[in-house]
């Protein structure tokens, strides 16, 4: 067997939520007899059971996995978020968080190592909806040698970013404690959105690259769901999903704020006002262009809610002191 596949790093949803979540709990009921069926519902989550993934695959679990090997940053944090160190066997060389990730097997970056994963013998491979256009044949051989592949849903917002936590902690046997991290990225976020809900919005852009390919977050991103939720205006919103922009589409959209989210250019934030036309720009006039980590506003898991407020706090710097 050989090594396999590009793995998309800007990747970045499971299948409804959970009636084990305590969906069915009657509105007329005192809040506290829901909040007990609800704990109560997340403990009886028992094996086997059947889960479905992106792919409309339906996966059998005899019981909780024992060893568990994860294909895409945002996983794995969600994994270790859930409290599996133990169970965590191999991760790709791009988990960079948190730092216990670094202790693991490492099963590949921009190539997934098929014979080290099999190695591993894990009860279950998580994958991720985002790449599988690089990684649809070296899935097959995964599941050829025997292996349970799940593949996570690319999610499009908080709310499926909450399903996909869930689910994952009901595959692994931790509901409670998925619903505990859904519960204070919740917190924070309804903190953030209370502290902009009457900023004057701004226009910004979102700026994934340098030029001479400058890429920006388009209609359809999760970055431009995060902008729309704290009240800015994406000025690249005319374009779908992640696409490239011209320097001079940049300087006639004007935006207030322009958005950095990359770290690989030394000295970025001084190298784009220096631009060509780009004195013009406001965002530039007003020494408006901030970095942010691409980790946390990107990856689908428990720091995402850290990053919307990152995010806010780079656009409305002034709501926050």
């Amino acid at each position: 067997m050989k090594k396999f596949w590009k793995i998309g790093l800007s990747a970045f949803l499971a299948v409804g939520l959970l009636a084990a979540c305590g969906q069915e709990a009657k509105d007329n009921k005192p809040a506290t007899e829901q909040q007990t069926q609800q704990e109560t519902a997340q403990d009886e989550a028992t094996f086997p059971m059947t889960i479905t993934d992106a792919l409309g695959k339906d996966i059998t679990l005899e019981a909780p996995p024992e060893k568990i090997v994860s294909l895409i940053p945002s996983n794995t944090e969600i994994l270790f978020g859930l409290g599996l160190n133990d169970e965590i066997v191999g991760v790709t060389d791009n988990d960079d968080y948190p730092p216990e990730a670094a202790e693991k097997d490492k099963v590949g970056g921009m190539e997934y190592d098929i014979e080290k994963i099999i190695a591993l013998k894990p009860d279950i491979v998580f994958s991720h909806e985002s790449s599988m256009s690089l990684s649809e044949e070296a899935i097959a051989q995964l599941e050829s040698a025997g292996l349970k592949v799940f593949v996570v849903r690319n999610a499009q917002d908080f709310n499926e970013t909450y399903t996909t936590i869930e689910q994952l902690g009901r595959a692994t046997g931790k509901l409670p404690e998925a619903g505990k991290i859904v519960a204070n990225m919740k917190a924070k976020v309804e903190e953030v959105l209370t502290k902009v809900k009457d900023v004057e919005p701004k226009k910004v852009l979102v700026e994934a690259s340098d030029e001479p390919d400058i890429y920006t977050a388009g209609n359809g991103t999760f970055m431009n769901a995060m902008l729309e939720m704290i009240n800015a205006e994406n000025v690249a919103v005319d374009g779908d999903n992640w696409y490239k922009i011209d320097a001079e589409q940049i300087i006639a959209k004007n935006p207030d704020v322009i958005v950095v989210t990359y770290h690989y250019v030394p000295d970025i934030l001084t190298k784009i006002p220096k631009r060509a036309g780009f004195d013009t720009i406001n965002a530039v006039k007003n020494n408006a262009i901030v970095q942010v980590d691409e980790s946390t506003t990107s990856r689908q898991g428990p720091r995402l809610a850290e990053g919307l407020e990152e995010l806010a706090k780079a656009i409305y710097p002034e709501v926050f002191k």
